[in-house]
């Protein structure tokens, strides 16, 4: 019983925060999109554990489709967008991330094909086909072992691209306990179904694992990691017994956010901040920046301070940044030491990813290419 309670309130803490997570802006950022999407998908392969437990399942035997969809292979998957959403795009966009999808859809689609026979009766499978589907079962087996073991792997070498130690020591915490549950999973899974052994107890020990990395990632990542802005209300909905309703988290949002509209101006604390760090650090120079390592620096959210930039410039983030890049090029071509640099090497050296990106927002700016406003300098 108590056993069971405790997965029943990870699981609500998890579709909770989930939601949190992806519909206030105290959140808003796109790595943060798919913190969210790890939570729910480790709420629901526990809620169908505990629909096991309860043997759910025997009384309606249709939820067992809901166990169909391997979602476990998700759980990497998450955790890997999780951490490249927040490195620099340059290696980013070289990630074809559709790719890491495919044992979750093929898993999905076998066990939904079989169960189709064996749960609701749909059809029969011949005999004669079993042979095949024995195969594509070991397949589905070989695909478990890539994607639990080897993303996880591949998601530690992309975590060098985070420069913010504290936040690459998170990361790789988040990244560990998830690749120990995975592992343990999975090598209790294979032995259970080799060996025909009841493994029903490693697999309780699993799910009570699973709760911690919920409570952990609350606790740790939304708040003490300040990826909120609201460290209060958090605080509150982490230690009240989760009393705090999603709309009434929403009340909360909702009227900060009208008071952020009503105090943010020009002389803001916190743009006055970011305007030093432009002008006298030149953090814009590092290819690297995204809003939630400035927001980091300020010691708010990322979605707080698109807010601010928001609302007293009237444009976004990255624009905000380029515009000082494109003037940091202009300075550059204008400078005699700089005449034996290209074009491009200027762009980069000013903290433009690549020529396409330098091109674009440069002609954005000023309404000329970098080679005509050269041209019209001289």
């Amino acid at each position: 019983m108590i056993y069971t309670t405790l997965l029943n309130i990870a699981i609500f803490q998890g579709i909770v925060l989930g939601f949190v997570i992806l519909k206030s802006s105290l959140f808003n950022s796109n790595s943060n999109k798919y913190l969210a999407y790890l939570l729910f998908t480790l709420s629901i392969v526990l809620l169908n554990y505990v629909f096991e437990l309860q043997e759910v399942f025997k009384s309606y035997p249709l939820l067992c489709f809901i166990d169909a969809f391997d979602w476990i292979f998700l759980l990497p998957v998450f955790t890997f967008l999780f951490i490249i959403n927040r490195i620099d795009d340059t290696v980013k966009n070289r990630q074809k991330t559709y790719l890491y999808y495919i044992p979750f859809f093929y898993n999905s689609i076998l066990s939904i094909g079989v169960y189709l026979d064996i749960k609701a009766g749909i059809y029969k499978i011949p005999e004669s086909f079993m042979y095949l589907i024995n195969i594509l079962r070991m397949v589905q087996l070989l695909l478990a072992v890539i994607i639990v073991l080897f993303l996880p792997l591949y998601s530690y070498f992309m975590i060098k691209h985070l420069k913010d130690p504290q936040e690459k020591k998170w990361v790789i915490t988040l990244l560990t306990f998830m690749y120990m549950l995975l592992v343990f999973w999975l090598t209790t899974y294979m032995v259970g179904w080799f060996f025909q052994l009841d493994v029903s107890s490693i697999m309780s020990v699993l799910g009570l694992s699973a709760t911690f990395v919920i409570h952990w990632t609350a606790y740790i990542g939304i708040y003490k990691y300040k990826l909120a802005k609201n460290k209060e209300a958090i605080f509150n909905f982490l230690n009240n017994d989760l009393a705090i309703s999603p709309s009434d988290f929403q009340i909360i949002d909702n009227n900060t956010i009208e008071e952020y509209r009503e105090t943010i101006t020009a002389d803001n604390l916190y743009f006055q901040k970011l305007e030093l760090l432009c002008r006298n650090e030149h953090i814009y120079t590092d290819s690297t920046l995204n809003r939630e390592k400035v927001a980091e620096q300020l010691d708010i959210s990322a979605g707080y301070l698109s807010q601010i930039v928001n609302i007293i410039t009237g444009d976004n983030f990255a624009n905000y940044i380029n515009k000082y890049r494109v003037e940091a090029v202009k300075e550059m071509i204008s400078n005699p030491e700089y005449e034996n640099y290209n074009l491009l090497a200027i762009g980069l050296e000013s903290g433009f990813t690549s020529k396409t990106t330098f091109y674009k927002a440069f002609k954005k700016v000023m309404g000329l290419t970098p080679n005509e406003y050269k041209n019209t300098s001289k």
